[in-house]
C-alpha cells in the first residue's frame, strides 16, 4: 500500500487493533462472539461442521468483561459531573448539548469513560460547524453556530504524526475514519465511509472512488482552514503506553472471558452427552434384529445381556468447578481496579509537601476523565475566542466492599455485639444508599428517645 494513500494504518495501530478485536466481540455479547466463530471458539480436531455449528449456536456468554466495565463506569458517575465556576456561560449552555446530538454532558462523558476503561483510549475532536456566508461572531452566535464534542472511536483511527516542540510531543496530523450519510437516488440515503485528516489550521476529507481501472482509490473531496494552531484532539487514556498508544486495563479479564466463553461450551456440549444414556447390548451376533420400547418385551439369547451405560460424572463436576474458579478469578480481576495503590502526587501542594496519596486505579482513572474534559473545554474556549474554558469535577464511589447485600450483615453484627456504634451503623447504611440523604442522625435520635421503647429493644449507643 502506498505511503501516500490515507487508509494506510501505522504498524502501532495494527498491533492495538488486535486487542479492540477481542475487547469489541465481548462488548457485543454472545451474538458478536457467535460471529466471530472460530476466532474464539475453535473447532475440535475432526469436528464436523454442522456439529460445530450447533455447537456454536448453543454456546453462551458470561458479561463478566462488559459488565465489569458498566458496574465501575456506574461508581465513577454516583454522583452528576459538576461545573466549577470558572466555566463561562456559554460553555455551561453547551454542556446540555455537549455533541449536537441531544447528548449532555453527564451521558456523552459517561460514554467516553466507558470506551476508554473498556479498550484502554478513546479520542475527543472539539469540532465548529463550518459558517459559511457568516462573517462576523455576533453572525455566528445569531445562527446558533458552536464547538461541540466528536468522540472518535479507538477502531477510527488510522494514523498520525507528532513533532517535538518545547520538550513536549505535539500532534501534526490525525487521520480516522468516519462514516457520512449521502443522497442515494431522489428519495434514499446511504452510508459512505470518508476519511479525514486533520493538520493544524486545516483538514481535508477523502472518499474512495472507482478509477477507472477496475479498482478503487481515495481522492480528496473536501478542504478547509481552521481559525485554530493546533489540532483540538483531546486523548483520555485509561492504561497508557506511549504517546496516542495505550492497552486495555481489563485485558486480562479479556482473556479469562474468552476462556470462560470456550470452557461453558465444552461442559454444555459434555452434559448434553451425559444425559443421553447409551443402550449396551452384549452377547449379539451383528445383524440380528431386537426390538426395543417401552411396550414390548425383549428376547435375547442365552448369555446376551442388555444395559443402559450412563456417564460417571466425575468430568462434569470437574469441568463445573473449573468455571466456577474461572468466575471468581474474572471478579478478582475487575476488584483489582479497586485496590488502592501508591500514585505519584498530583498537585502542586502535595508535591511541596512531598506527600503522595494512596489512589485506585479507577480513582486515577476518573482524576485523567477530569483532565480530558477540561481540555476539550478549553478547545471549545480557542474557538470561541475566549480566555478560559473552565474545569468539572468528577465524583465517585471507590470503596472496595459497597455492596449492601453482603457488607450490612456484617455491619449489623458489630453493631450488636457492641464493636460499632448506632451513629456509625447509621452513617453506613446512608452512604450505601439505603437511607435518604436527608435523613439526619441527631434528629433521628430524638425520635428514636420520644417513640415508646420495644420490649425486645436495648439502650441506644450515643456515641
Amino acid at each position: 500500500m502506498s505511503s501516500d494513500d490515507p487508509s494506510k494504518t501505522l504498524p502501532v495501530v495494527d498491533e492495538m487493533r488486535q486487542d479492540w478485536a477481542i475487547v469489541d466481540a465481548l462488548m457485543g455479547g454472545t451474538r458478536a462472539m457467535r460471529k466471530a466463530g472460530v476466532t474464539y471458539l475453535p473447532k475440535w480436531p475432526k469436528e464436523e461442521q454442522d456439529a460445530y455449528q450447533s455447537r456454536l449456536k448453543t454456546s453462551t456468554l458470561l458479561p463478566a468483561y462488559s459488565e465489569t466495565v458498566q458496574n465501575m463506569t456506574g461508581r465513577v458517575f454516583a454522583d452528576p459531573i459538576t461545573l466549577t465556576k470558572d466555566v463561562p456561560e456559554p460553555i455551561k449552555e453547551m454542556a446540555e448539548d455537549f455533541d449536537l446530538q441531544g447528548n449532555n454532558l453527564q451521558v456523552w462523558a459517561q460514554s467516553l469513560f466507558s470506551i476508554g476503561l473498556s479498550h484502554g483510549l478513546c479520542h475527543v475532536l472539539a469540532d465548529y460547524p463550518m459558517a459559511d456566508g457568516l462573517k462576523t461572531k455576533a453572525d455566528e452566535k445569531s445562527a446558533g453556530v458552536r464547538p461541540y464534542a466528536v468522540m472518535i472511536k479507538p477502531g477510527q483511527v488510522l494514523g498520525w504524526r507528532s513533532a517535538n516542540k518545547g520538550g513536549q510531543q505535539v500532534l501534526t496530523q490525525f487521520r480516522y475514519m468516519e462514516c457520512v450519510e449521502v443522497d442515494d437516488g431522489e428519495f434514499g440515503t446511504k452510508s459512505v465511509d470518508q476519511i479525514r485528516v486533520l493538520i493544524p489550521g486545516a483538514w481535508a476529507t477523502y472518499i474512495e472512488v472507482d478509477d477507472g481501472k477496475g479498482s478503487k482509490t481515495w481522492q480528496k473531496n473536501g478542504e478547509g482552514l481552521t481559525s485554530l494552531t493546533e489540532i483540538p484532539l483531546t486523548t483520555y487514556y485509561t492504561k497508557r503506553t506511549g504517546f496516542m498508544t495505550a492497552t486495555p486495563p481489563l485485558l486480562e479479564l479479556a482473556n479469562m472471558n474468552i476462556k470462560h466463553w470456550q470452557s461453558q461450551s465444552d461442559q454444555d456440549n459434555i452434559l448434553h452427552v451425559a444425559r443421553v444414556p447409551m443402550l449396551a447390548v452384549i452377547g449379539i451376533e451383528e445383524g440380528v434384529d431386537i426390538t426395543v420400547g417401552a411396550g414390548s418385551a425383549t428376547r435375547l439369547p442365552r448369555d446376551a445381556d442388555m444395559k443402559w451405560v450412563e456417564h460417571t460424572g466425575k468430568a462434569i463436576e470437574a469441568g463445573r468447578q473449573s468455571l466456577m474458579d474461572l468466575v471468581d478469578d474474572m471478579r478478582l480481576a475487575g476488584a483489582k481496579l479497586l485496590q488502592k495503590e501508591k500514585q505519584s502526587v498530583k498537585t502542586a501542594t502535595q508535591a511541596e509537601e512531598e506527600a503522595c496519596q494512596e489512589m485506585s486505579p479507577l480513582q486515577t482513572m476518573a482524576g485523567q476523565l477530569e483532565d480530558a474534559l477540561d481540555q476539550v473545554l478549553h478547545f471549545f474556549a480557542d474557538w470561541m475566542k475566549t480566555p478560559e474554558g473552565g474545569h468539572v469535577q468528577v465524583k465517585g464511589n471507590f470503596d472496595v466492599d459497597f455492596s449492601p447485600e453482603t457488607t450490612m450483615p456484617f455491619l449489623l453484627n458489630m453493631n450488636i455485639n457492641g464493636v460499632l456504634s448506632d451513629q456509625s451503623l447509621f452513617a453506613e447504611v446512608q452512604r450505601r444508599g439505603l437511607l435518604s440523604e436527608d435523613l439526619d442522625w441527631d434528629d433521628e435520635l430524638t425520635k428514636l428517645k420520644a417513640q415508646p421503647v420495644k420490649p425486645t429493644a436495648r439502650p441506644l449507643d450515643n456515641q
